[in-house]
């Protein structure tokens, strides 16, 4: 069985998604989850479904993009905990379109909150994980930071950087005892998919169109990425680092 018993975990953009299933998964598995977000509210409801189910949850409001908030919140998790044994960098957000209709202000915002709150928690938590000789950073990227589709210019960009600053932190830190991974998810339901799916006319056309390219003709569920996240966090991934776990349902196996 694989465990995070008595690890303190933060994980960002938690409110929702794959982050929260990341929240749920980790405490389920004995971890004490700090279950960050931008959204407040969203943060604090994923803490106390961690509660209500028994286990061990605190909820901080954070926007990835400020470097000095998530100092803060790092140096909040080691007041009240005296240290982060897992990081799970998972906020993200996303972009439709090419070069030539992205502008500087599209491209800077994805870059800030993808790839600049990826830079700045792990700057913030290496530190004291190699003072103890110990730690994972799972990073979240997607399997267009490994190849490319098109009309997603700023998200492929920012996807393949994070998939880079995995593997350079690795290579830096890798005899220090510190891990550090990305996972790369084909398409997942997420409530963020499912609110799209409604604005359009007919749904479940286009839903199938977003499942046809995955070999399994489906996307992937938040736990299913929670999932690896677990064994990529735990003990269990001891010889596992500089990674990009491709969990995409074969999407790109064809291509």
């Amino acid at each position: 069985m694989i465990t995070l018993t008595d690890k303190i975990a933060l994980v960002t953009g938690a409110g929702s998604g794959i982050g929260a299933a990341i929240a749920e998964c980790f405490a389920e598995a004995g971890a004490v989850v700090f279950a960050t977000d931008c959204d407040e509210a969203a943060a604090g409801q994923t803490a106390a479904r961690i509660r209500a189910a028994g286990h061990r949850a605190e909820s901080l409001v954070l926007d990835v993009s400020d470097g000095a908030a998530c100092i803060a919140a790092v140096r909040a998790v080691h007041e009240k905990c005296g240290r982060c044994d897992v990081l799970v960098n998972n906020a993200g957000i996303g972009h439709v379109g090419t070069i030539l209709t992205t502008n500087l202000e599209d491209l800077d915002r994805l870059w800030k909150v993808n790839v600049l709150g990826t830079y700045h928690l792990s700057r913030a938590v290496l530190p004291g994980m190699i003072e103890r000789g110990t730690g994972s950073i799972v990073n979240i990227a997607s399997i267009l930071g490994v190849m490319a589709m098109e009309s997603r210019f700023a998200y492929t960009a920012t996807k393949h950087a994070i998939v880079g600053m995995t593997r350079a932190m690795a290579m830096d830190h890798g005899t220090t005892g510190v891990r550090i991974n990305c996972i790369c998810p084909g398409r997942v339901r997420t409530p963020f998919v499912d609110a799209m799916l409604r604005q359009y006319e007919n749904p479940d056309d286009y839903l199938r169109q977003m499942e046809a390219p995955h070999a399994m003709k489906r996307m992937a569920a938040p736990s299913e990425i929670a999932s690896a996240a677990l064994y990529l966090a735990s003990d269990a991934a001891s010889f596992v680092t500089g990674s990009a776990m491709i969990v995409d349902g074969g999407l790109s196996a064809g291509k």
